[in-house]
């Protein structure tokens, strides 16, 4: 497998299952709070898994068996590389507990607008979408680009059972974040 496969399927292999992580906690997430070691595990063994084994049984259909055109790997590196900018920055305003879903999961916590959040409302999804994108670039397939797409909805489900339950959780003080702060792009 070349260089830029390898790139890819690391890539797909860390966001993939980020959208069966959060359906598995979202839904439930009552039960979830009065059980949050188990739901790490749970998250994990639906998520990973699943993605995991997909992308060994359908890595050929998935991923060129060649180097794609040089725009398209230069492309597909940048989209990597300001993904893992975004993933620091997002990790950095947050704070590695709630970066891992610690405060959704004890039904606390406050609504973070400083730093990147100030600016867009979901900088980790937008990332990683951004990564999708680059791993489609670098190393994708149709049936890849598919993927990314149904991928895509997924996160905008769990994006819109997050923000059910931000508005629960916060109210008002969620709704005028909201007004204030574009949910994906900065303007």
């Amino acid at each position: 497998m070349n260089f830029f496969r390898w790139i890819a399927s690391f890539v797909l292999f860390l966001q993939l299952p980020v959208p069966l992580y959060w359906f598995v906690v979202h839904p439930q997430i009552n039960f979830w709070r009065r059980h949050r070691t188990a739901v790490y595990f749970a998250g994990l063994l639906v998520s990973w898994p699943v993605v995991t084994a997909g992308l060994i049984i359908f890595r050929r259909e998935l991923l060129l068996s060649g180097t794609a055109p040089f725009w398209r790997v230069v492309l597909g590196f940048l989209l990597v590389a300001f993904e893992i900018w975004i993933f620091w920055r997002s990790q950095r305003d947050l704070g590695i507990a709630r970066f891992v879903g610690e405060t959704e999961l004890s039904g606390g916590g406050e609504i973070v607008s400083r730093g990147i959040y100030a600016r867009i409302r979901n900088p980790r999804y937008v990332g990683s979408f951004l990564a999708i994108l680059g791993a489609c670039f670098l190393a994708g397939t149709g049936m890849l680009w598919i993927v990314a797409s149904v991928w895509a909805i997924l996160m905008l489900a769990v994006i819109a059972m997050e923000e059910r339950e931000m508005r629960a959780r916060f109210g008002q003080s969620y709704l005028d974040y909201c007004g204030r702060v574009p949910r994906f792009l900065p303007f």
